[in-house]
């Protein structure tokens, strides 16, 4: 089994948990503005390729939810996007 893989199986684990948390639009909204925001604080740190796989394509591309936030026609569909890139663009100033 290949890292990727393996950390997009525990992201996806993670997102379900949250998303019995927080239901709906709001989940989808904290899933990827918070998948977002450690993206760029993973990016800042780790300089290992290996590592970042793991972590970035797969645990977090796992946990994030972006094919799932454009099925729902909300407020989520604008603010989503935004939120996200601004969020990743935090995470790798703070680690920066």
């Amino acid at each position: 089994m290949s890292l990727v893989s393996l950390g997009g199986g525990l992201g996806g684990v993670a997102r379900y948990g949250l998303s019995l948390l927080v239901p709906g639009a709001w989940g989808l909204f904290l899933v990827n503005v918070l998948g977002s925001f450690l993206i760029g604080v993973l990016m800042g740190l780790v300089p290992r390729p290996l590592v970042r796989a793991f972590f970035g394509v797969g645990l977090l591309g796992g946990f994030t939810t972006f094919s799932s936030y454009a099925a729902s026609w909300s407020w989520a569909l604008l603010a989503t996007p935004v939120c996200a890139v601004l969020a990743a663009f935090l995470g790798l100033r703070v680690t920066r």
